[in-house]
């Protein structure tokens, strides 16, 4: 990872400079997955500075460039909240026109059985229990997660997953000073909400393929499920009027700053219909009489049953478990 001025990022080119034209601060809990953030940002171009002291971050912004990725947290010299967000408010006064903060989390359970597996010290408590290191590096940041343009939830988060929504968020493809990324997230609710939801829906009225024997091994991914729960008789009128919400609220969200925001919809399973759902509102609002909106599509459920059954994967055996064990 970049240490400063090497590899397509900000190039040291003295203050006089312009400075960067995309300043992202990456923070977070450690362990949740800030490293694998950096990284994938740093494979889009940007140079990607891991715990620089926070007195250099002006000044790494003021080297110039085109876009750089920074990571801050409870580790960094002269760490804390408040002169964070200082920092961050002092870039969006510069030249940068982007600058956002983005906060990388994950469940405490999540962070423990990740510390547990690769036998690392808690930074927050380098003698004490792990528990107690969470709880307080939560404490200390809980200004910044409230601040953030974006707060990514890693509990359930495959690693490719992970990047490909770093990808679609960041890369040259990605968003623009005006622009909104939208992500649809299929769920179970017997396995809780997502989090970073900003709109929910309960799809589990609809008829359930899970009680057709010949379609409860595949999900919505398949045309055969599809259609069952198409035949339902609300099914048309439900995603009417999805696609009539959405077509109101999601031009409001623009017009009120929003860079991102996240539709979940929910059944039972999570596999059958809320995953032919979200499928069928993807194709609706990737397509211009939809508002061709830029998406991010996540299965939860079918990720993490992906995840479990891979032989590959160190966490075959606990499907929660997805996420790089890295700060």
């Amino acid at each position: 990872m970049n240490r400063g001025s090497q590899g397509g990022g900000c190039p040291d080119a003295g203050f006089e400079a312009a400075g960067c034209q995309s300043v992202l601060l990456v923070t977070g809990l450690s362990g949740a997955g800030k490293l694998s953030v950096l990284r994938a940002l740093e494979d889009l171009g940007y140079a990607a500075v891991d715990n620089p002291p926070l007195p250099l971050v002006d000044r790494l912004v003021a080297a110039g460039g085109r876009k750089i990725a920074i990571g801050i947290d409870a580790r960094t010299i002269g760490f804390d909240a408040a002169s964070v967000l200082a920092a961050r408010d002092r870039l969006r006064a510069g030249p940068a026109p982007r600058t956002e903060l983005v906060y990388v989390w994950a469940e405490d359970g999540v962070l423990m059985r990740r510390y547990t597996e690769c036998r690392r010290r808690h930074p927050l408590a380098p003698e004490g229990r792990v528990r107690d290191g969470i709880a307080a590096e939560d404490a200390l940041t809980a200004s910044l997660r409230e601040a953030a343009d974006l707060v990514i939830d890693t509990s359930d988060l495959p690693l490719a997953g992970l990047r490909r929504l770093i990808e679609t968020r960041f890369g040259e493809a990605g968003l623009g000073p005006e622009g909104m990324t939208v992500s649809l997230v299929s769920f179970a609710y017997r396995a809780g909400l997502p989090r970073d939801a900003d709109l929910v829906f309960d799809a589990r009225f609809l008829r359930n393929p899970h009680y057709d024997p010949v379609l409860r091994p595949h999900t919505g991914l398949d045309p055969e499920v599809a259609s069952y729960i198409a035949a339902d008789p609300d099914y048309a009128a439900f995603l009417a009027t999805l696609r009539g919400l959405l077509a109101l609220v999601l031009p409001r969200f623009v017009h009120e700053g929003k860079k991102y925001t996240t539709i979940a919809i929910g059944c039972t399973g999570g596999r059958h219909r809320s995953v032919s759902l979200i499928e069928a509102l993807a194709a609706h609002l990737r397509a211009p009489e939809g508002g061709g909106w830029r998406l991010t599509v996540t299965h939860r459920e079918l990720a993490r049953q992906e995840e479990a059954a891979d032989p590959r994967s160190p966490h075959a055996a606990a499907p929660r478990e997805v996420q790089a064990q890295e700060a």
